[in-house]
């Protein structure tokens, strides 16, 4: 059996697209250094020639940094690492391609191309160098270099220079001391000059891009010998003392080398060997010629000088303190009289001071004080020299008060402010004070508050009132007079300021018990002040309770109360509180009980009928007679009595039925009398009026007219009180001189309606009304008014101004 011969298999291989491609076999490919990282560079391509699927690959050099990545089935490479041309500018790049069976292998170098990111890197920067001062511009100075690694425009370099005083050449970097410009040590020792390098700019990520960079050259100058000596501290002034010796030192000057960065010294001479001295009114002594100041050099030759004058005062010691002179020489006290309050900033022009020092300048300048009470006066000046006009000022005007300072006394003062010794000097000043009328009288207080018992006679003290003024003499007097409405009844003493009654004046409390009024306190000046006097009357029990009638009619139904009810007419409690007793009954005292409060007079608890007062008493009449006395609460107290009848009936015995049993109970009450016939006679109108409209309608609607028709009215029961003529006054002694009034009018009351028949087993006997012998009766009293007297309009205007002028005055208080 003969086998087939074998397939020929051929290797794959890559396509040679040429230079610039991004496909083949990255022959001749290059990069820009500024490629980001992961961008896809290139695709490698290539075939098989029997059309097997083929595969890529890359790989480097042992030890090769690996920049690319490449995928095997496409053939994409990406770039995976940062590049820089200035470290490396090709890579060697090993690219396969195999289908399997066979594998070629290319090694081909990409070449790195350059972008713009470096800088201009200086090379002999930063620098210090030494320039003389006397170097002449446009001579070189020194040679800036900086270099930049990127090639084409990007690796050429400009240079640029920040100063006035220097310039570069901007191609060769070479420094220079600008054209018309000098160097000066003794202005400037040393400058700082900013170079900067700047490449020609180049593409950078796709955009053009400069790069610089900048350094410091600082230049030292050095001292030439070009500058005169200087004296230090000009202008001279000494000073010498006229005690001073021959010999002492006087004054020192002082004179420096110009050239301060090499020096040479320096010798002082006058300039024509001697001093030349002039004395005058300040004592200046004067050198002429003027002190040279001349330069030595090495070898001891006198060089350049400058020339500057001294001029020395002689003065004397400090050998004289501060006095204080008089009109008529040296003066230690001075004295004023004056009104207190003058003016503010009036001067005390009857003060002549004059204040000196002997010495001269420093030793006779001092500073003046004022020492004393307060800050009322002020001295001007304040600082001396020499010689001074001393004026003394008002300053605080209120505080010069003659009231709290009949004089002031103060230390005026004179310090010397620069010497060592500080010498003083110390004057008194005496100001008396005389007194003027700045004080209005003013009260103790601005109340006063009073109480007088309402029996107080006229002419009885009320309360004393007290002004003050502290002013003196006649200023100082007071008068008091009062003002107001509530003032009629009281005087005032004008210089004791006591307040009592007029002596016609009668206080009643019942009357009035509330005085206010306005005394008033005035110099002889006509300055014044106003305080506000309150007067209580104090009620006395001087009123006993008193009954509208002495004799009393009641009508008792069995379980009900009647009320009697006294009045006093005194102002206050307890003297107008009363209570109420039965005194005595007729003809039992033991069926009745009284509310000492309120008067109300009931049968005991227990009696509820009749019969049962029958079985006490032991008769069958029906009329009490009781004495009831009325005592009010004071101190001492007062009573009154009155005579109450009473007839006792029980509500079903009154005739005339309910009705009449309404009158009977309330006989005394006419009030609830008529109230109860005014209901009775509105409903019957309103009856009335209902039938006749009914008739109305009714003959409207049958159209014929109605006879007239005559109601006869039945007589009515009318009951009526008839009331008997009164008899006349009867004036009654007071027999047994209790506290009622002596001679008292007593209105006999009139007699009372018609009692209803007695019950039947009361006996029908007439009985004669036996009155109880009482201590005496007494009258209704009338309630006295207050009698209110008109003022004159002048007055009542005065108190009005008076009365605000007070009120004006406590607003700041509160």
């Amino acid at each position: 059996m003969c086998l087939p011969a074998a397939q020929a298999d051929f290797a794959p291989y890559f396509y040679d697209n040429g230079p610039y491609s991004y496909n083949g076999n990255l022959a001749l490919f290059s990069l820009s250094e500024d490629t980001a990282v992961g961008t896809q560079i290139y695709r490698l391509n290539g075939t098989d020639p029997e059309g097997q699927e083929v595969r890529y690959g890359l790989s480097f050099d042992p030890g090769s940094k690996e920049y690319f990545s490449v995928d095997s089935k496409s053939g994409n490479i990406t770039l995976v690492e940062k590049l820089d041309r200035e470290k490396q500018d090709s890579i060697d790049v090993l690219v396969s391609i195999t289908d399997g069976q066979s594998k070629v292998v290319e090694r081909v170098t990409i070449f790195v191309m350059d972008a713009n990111d470096e800088k201009p890197e200086f090379q002999n920067m930063p620098a210090i160098i030494d320039v003389l001062e006397t170097t002449e511009s446009g001579i070189s100075i020194y040679k800036v270099e900086a270099v930049d690694r990127d090639t084409g425009s990007g690796g050429s370099v400009t240079y640029y220079l920040q100063s006035t005083l220097f310039a570069i050449d901007r191609h060769s970097g070479v420094l220079r001391v600008k054209s018309g410009e000098m160097l000066d040590y003794e202005k400037a020792k040393t400058h700082f000059v900013i170079v900067i390098a700047k490449d020609g700019g180049g593409s950078f990520n796709g955009k053009e891009q400069f790069m610089s960079s900048s350094a410091t050259l600082t230049i030292n100058v050095i001292d030439a010998q070009d500058t005169l000596p200087s004296f230090i501290g000009t202008p001279y002034f000494g000073y010498v003392y006229e005690i001073s010796v021959p010999g002492s030192e006087i004054f020192t000057v002082e004179a420096r080398d110009g050239d301060v960065g090499n020096p040479n010294p320096v010798r002082y001479s006058f300039d024509d060997g001697e001093p030349f001295c002039q004395r005058n009114d300040k004592y200046t002594l004067t050198f002429t010629p003027s002190v040279q100041a001349s330069e030595v050099s090495p070898e001891g030759r006198l060089m350049d000088y400058e020339v500057t004058t001294v001029v020395i005062r002689v003065v004397d010691l400090n050998n004289n303190p501060p006095t204080f002179y008089g009109e008529n020489g040296p003066q230690s006290t001075f004295e004023l009289t004056m009104y207190e309050h003058p003016p503010e900033g009036e001067i005390l022009r009857g003060l002549k001071i004059t204040v000196n020092d002997s010495d001269q300048g420093a030793n006779a300048k001092f500073n003046l004080r004022l020492i004393g009470p307060g800050r009322m006066l002020r001295v001007v000046p304040q600082t001396v020299l020499n010689e001074a006009q001393v004026t003394i000022l008002v300053e605080d005007s209120a505080a010069m008060d003659y009231e709290k300072y009949h004089f002031l006394t103060y230390k005026l003062l004179a310090v010397e402010i620069d010497t060592p010794e500080k010498f003083s000097a110390t004057a008194d000043i005496v100001i008396h004070l005389l007194d003027t009328n700045d004080n209005a009288p003013k009260f103790s207080s601005d109340y006063y508050i009073a109480r007088i018992p309402e029996n107080s006679p006229g002419g009885s003290n009320v309360v004393t009132v007290t002004a003050f003024d502290p002013d003196s003499g006649p200023w100082g007097e007071v008068k008091y007079s009062i003002y107001g409405s509530g003032a009629e009844l009281f005087l005032i003493k004008p210089d004791s300021g006591i307040i009592y009654t007029q002596p016609w004046a009668s206080l009643d409390a019942e009357v009035r018990s509330k005085y206010n009024f306005y005394v008033k306190a005035e110099d002889t000046e006509g300055k014044y002040n106003l305080a506000e006097v309150f007067v209580t009357v104090l009620d006395l029990n001087d009123h006993s309770p008193a009954f509208y009638d002495n004799f009393l009619e009641k009508t008792m139904v069995i379980g009900a109360p009647v009320k009697i009810e006294a009045v006093d007419d005194d102002a206050e409690v307890p003297n107008n509180v009363i209570e109420y007793a039965i005194m005595k009954a007729e003809p039992e005292n033991n069926i009745f009980d009284i509310n000492a409060d309120t008067g109300e007079i009931m049968l005991k608890s227990y009696i509820k009928s009749m019969a049962i007062i029958q079985n006490i008493t032991k008769k069958r009449d029906c009329t009490w007679s009781l004495v009831v006395q009325a005592r009010d609460r004071g101190h001492p107290s007062l009573t009154t009595t009155a005579v109450v009848k009473i007839d006792i009936t029980e509500a079903t015995q009154l005739k005339g039925g309910p009705l009449g049993s309404f009158l009977m109970q309330n006989r005394n009450k006419p009030l609830q009398i008529l109230g109860m016939l005014a209901g009775i006679i509105s409903l019957m109108i309103i009856v009335t009026v209902l039938i006749s409209t009914a008739t109305f309608m009714r003959n409207k609607k049958s159209n014929r007219i109605l006879p007239n028709r005559r109601v006869k009215r039945r007589n009515e029961q009318k009951f009526k009180v008839k009331e008997e003529e009164r008899e006349p006054e009867v004036i009654v002694e007071n027999v047994n001189h209790n506290n009622n009034a002596g001679r008292i009018l007593r209105q006999w009351p009139p007699p009372p309606p018609p009692c209803a028949p007695p019950p039947a087993f009361c006996l029908p006997v007439e009985r004669q009304w036996v009155i109880p012998t009482v201590s005496a009766t007494v009258a209704p009293k009338p309630l006295k008014k207050a009698v209110v007297t008109r003022q004159d309009s002048v007055s009542k205007a005065l108190v009005s101004e008076l009365k605000m002028r007070l009120e004006q005055k406590r607003k700041p208080d509160h």
